[in-house]
């Protein structure tokens, strides 16, 4: 519980700061809802620590206390990559208190950057991909939606939440393009290929049809009951998939990882994944050499006698 703790001067809870920082990260910063559930819970916990350290007021909040809870976080044998999201949620969190005037000084910002390991993407090599693509299937609408959801999938790199928000008007069929809206509402233009194109063809004509009832609306993608594809369906997808061709196990975002690594094995530049992904920094993107660098290595390893 966390309701102990309130804002001196204002008597504000601790529940209604939850709920003004989660309207904040939605409607100012717009966050994806699964990152607003995790800041939330995030602050959850760090409200927690403060009340069982007999903390009564938000404005004792200092750098010290963050520490402790972090370094309670540490202790409780949290990853490394959740220490570095928490850090930086703190550092969220004490901004906007500080511009709220609850805070009088920042403590966020003498908090030291947590890294997370950034462990190499699991990925399917050229020869995996193409076994999984060609699959045969009965040709039913489900089948039909199934191989264009992977074909589009592997040929842009898009996220999974950015497929199921395709509408049928975000696809350019004369340019072979896709309109995506990727994170913080930012629009970009992504290419695919033939084959995603025949795939998508295939279902629009043959498939979407067939599942279309009163009030579908412009989904690209629907669920059999007509309604907008949602994210668990899309994951099962791939997973049976990748299940049917026996390759490595990997959810929508490995097949995004699959895509980077293909195109920068085939002589794509960093800029151009980096726009075609939707990242805002480069560096993010640079993963990618690393997972073609380690590839290059294991076939060097393998073929020459120098090894």
């Amino acid at each position: 519980m966390t309701g102990d703790i309130v804002v001196r001067g204002t008597g504000e809870t601790a529940e209604a700061v939850l709920a003004l920082f989660e309207r904040h990260l939605r409607l100012e910063r717009d966050l994806s809802p699964h990152t607003v559930r995790a800041y939330v819970g995030d602050i959850t916990s760090l409200l927690g620590h403060l009340r069982a350290a007999g903390h009564a007021s938000l404005d004792t909040l200092d750098v010290s206390a963050l520490r402790d809870w972090l370094g309670d976080q540490h202790q409780a044998g949290r990853s490394r990559a959740t220490l570095a999201r928490r850090t930086a949620c703190a550092r969220v969190f004490t901004a906007f208190c500080h511009r709220r005037g609850w805070l009088a000084v920042d403590p966020g910002l003498l908090l030291g950057t947590a890294k997370s390991n950034r462990s190499l993407p699991a990925v399917l090599d050229q020869a995996e991909a193409e076994a999984v693509l060609a699959l045969d299937g009965p040709g039913d609408p489900k089948d039909l939606r199934d191989q264009a959801i992977m074909e589009v999938l592997y040929a842009t790199g898009v996220r999974v939440s950015e497929l199921c928000g395709l509408d049928v008007d975000d696809v350019d069929r004369e340019r072979t393009t896709l309109r995506v809206m990727g994170k913080g509402r930012k629009e970009r233009t992504v290419p695919f290929g033939l084959p995603a194109l025949r795939a998508l063809d295939a279902w629009c004509v043959r498939g979407r049809p067939l599942w279309i009832r009163e009030g579908t609306g412009p989904a690209l993608f629907l669920g059999v009951r007509g309604g907008r594809i949602d994210q668990g369906t899309v994951r099962r997808v791939v997973h049976a998939r990748l299940g049917r061709a026996e390759t490595t196990d990997m959810g929508p975002h490995g097949l995004r990882h699959t895509a980077a690594t293909h195109m920068l094995e085939g002589g794509a530049d960093l800029r151009s994944v980096q726009e075609m992904l939707g990242h805002a920094s480069l560096a993010t993107t640079q993963v990618y050499t690393h997972v073609s660098i380690e590839r290059l290595r294991t076939a060097y390893r393998q073929a020459h006698p120098r090894a």
